[in-house]
């Protein structure tokens, strides 16, 4: 081979170790870019497990105050009406990633401890008494607190006259200690007397008449 061709040949050579040179700057620049960018995705994601981890905590404590919460209010109404030995407990469980709640009504007999569904435990006046208990509840522990009063229909309709009595007293001491006004619609002549200010409805011709308020001698001023 000539010195001419050579010389053309290391040339091209040269050139194209350049190029490739060229390639390998860009390609490295490119891994760089592409380490920063996987670094950072890493870190975002370690911060974002962290936020997760936090926000489930954060769920878990929420949860739990709000179980100790309910626990605590629907205990005092049971025990209010029916007697020391009654309790409210909420077991909070998991399925499926998903939260959810059983409750039980747990009573004390004979050393005995007894828990049921609230719907096996001492009939319809229980579940009355934990519907009350538990809208009442729920409404109290919101934030900001919900105004205006609480519209009950037909409260109590299952409680029996045993009970009728601290079932009244209940209500009148939710009113007094949420400061909230109760309304109410009721057939239940107890309640009606309780109330601070009573109208009767009645169906004529097909048509509801309201009577004039009585306003009812309970010993409030």
């Amino acid at each position: 081979m000539s010195w001419s061709k050579l010389k053309e040949a290391l040339s091209h050579a040269q050139e194209e170790l350049m190029r490739k040179k060229a390639q390998r700057d860009v390609l490295l620049d490119e891994k760089k870019r592409v380490e920063e960018k996987w670094h950072a995705l890493e870190q975002k994601r370690e911060l974002l497990e962290k936020v997760r981890i936090l926000l489930q905590q954060t769920a878990d404590h929420a949860r739990q105050q709000a179980k100790e919460q309910l626990e605590t209010t629907v205990t005092r109404a049971l025990q209010y009406v029916f007697g020391p030995s009654f309790r409210f407990e909420i077991d909070l469980q998991e399925h499926g990633g998903n939260p959810s709640a059983e409750f039980y009504v747990v009573t004390e007999w004979d050393g005995k401890v007894i828990r049921n569904k609230p719907q096996d435990a001492r009939g319809g006046g229980v579940i009355d008494l934990l519907s009350l208990a538990l809208r009442v509840a729920l409404i109290e522990s919101m934030t900001p607190r919900v105004q205006g009063p609480i519209i009950l229909d037909e409260p109590g309709k299952h409680v029996s006259e045993d009970y009728v009595g601290p079932f009244v007293e209940l209500i009148k001491s939710l009113s007094d200690t949420f400061q909230r006004q109760i309304i109410m619609v009721t057939h239940n002549t107890d309640l009606t007397e309780s109330a601070d200010l009573a109208f009767d409805v009645r169906l004529y011709k097909g048509k509801s008449i309201v009577r004039k308020p009585r306003l009812l001698d309970n010993g409030n001023e």
